[in-house]
């Protein structure tokens, strides 16, 4: 099934309101590149939603194998360096926290777990991005 996210660009800054028919969230862009930093920027909220398959992996792998673990935490660093062909070359560096009573052998378990996550195997797998077209208007809900 396919994924669906609509998004309306407002007047003021980049505010941006982004759904998916149940939830909604704004995204923008800081005061220095001339939003209003009233949400995340495009590239945190990218971030977020790989930081978030990882940590959610840590805990349904957890669970289903019946660890003890207790607090998840990452943090994601990203940066972006353009070549010489001016392409991007983006590092991400991850940091993750399990609070639990597991051993280390479970520990290395579940970071090498969450490293196989859904959105990490996408991010690095095939995209084609096809080029955007025109409408007359897209409903938010």
């Amino acid at each position: 099934m396919a994924t669906e996210i609509k998004l309306k660009n407002l007047p003021e800054g980049y505010q941006t309101i982004i759904t998916n028919g149940t939830h909604t969230i704004i995204g923008d862009e800081p005061i220095k590149s001339k939003g209003t930093d009233l949400g995340l920027a495009p590239t945190e909220l990218l971030l977020a939603g790989l930081g978030m398959c990882k940590v959610a992996t840590v805990r349904y792998i957890a669970r289903s194998k019946g660890w003890d673990v207790k607090d998840v935490q990452a943090k994601l660093i990203q940066e972006v360096k353009r070549t010489e062909n001016r392409k991007l070359s983006t590092t991400v560096n991850v940091e993750l926290n399990i609070e639990g009573n597991i051993t280390e052998e479970q520990r290395k378990e579940l970071i090498k777990q969450a490293d196989n996550c859904y959105v990490h195997r996408m991010i690095e797998g095939n995209w084609n991005i096809e080029s955007a077209v025109e409408v007359n208007k897209v409903e938010l809900v």
